[in-house]
């Protein structure tokens, strides 16, 4: 992996990460925004602390662990990777509320463009943040977007600790059986 000073990391911010998308997919994950090593990198996910790509893997959306620099491999799966918030921060915490909602307003126009059949977004607090929803939990959401379902899943970052490996893996299976039904 490519190793980034802090002077590269910090010119990061800012920029804007293009997301993996395609019609149709069965499943959009949704982070909350691009970090830095994101950034730098161009790659969603790409901080080596994230538990995102274990959890696809262990979970049984991939067949073999993925690293960021393969993220287009995701679109065979039936699977993409887009923001709640496009710019990229150091931390979550540096987003502000009307950077949240107005991320939950994108989000209401680009969702029934693509189609996917769900939208699961990697964190409970952007979720409660872009959709104004403060009863939220993980899971299910009794909220659709067009015809696509919602699922919101724990944010896999390392410093949610409370979410092991083990339980993130088992949140994103119980994701991969329900978009995996007719």
């Amino acid at each position: 992996m490519t190793r980034f000073t802090q002077e590269e990391l910090q010119a990061a911010r800012d920029r804007l990460v293009p997301d993996v998308v395609a019609d149709g997919l069965s499943v959009l994950f949704c982070g909350i925004n691009p970090g830095l090593m994101t950034a730098a990198t161009g790659h969603h996910f790409a901080r080596p602390g994230n538990r995102f790509w274990p959890a696809l893997y262990r979970s049984g959306f991939t067949p073999r662990l993925l690293r960021p620099s393969e993220q287009r491999e995701l679109l065979s799966y039936g699977l993409g990777i887009t923001n709640v918030v496009a710019r990229a921060t150091a931390r979550a915490d540096e987003l502000s509320a009307e950077e949240y909602r107005e991320g939950g307003r994108l989000l209401a126009l680009k969702v029934p463009r693509l189609r996917p059949r769900w939208l699961a977004v990697v964190g409970v607090t952007a979720y409660r943040a872009a959709f104004d929803d403060r009863k939220a939990r993980v899971g299910p959401q009794e909220r659709t977007i067009g015809d696509t379902r919602v699922w919101v899943l724990p944010n896999p970052s390392g410093l949610n600790a409370h979410w092991t490996p083990a339980t993130l893996a088992e949140e994103f299976a119980r994701l991969r059986e329900a978009a995996a039904e007719r």
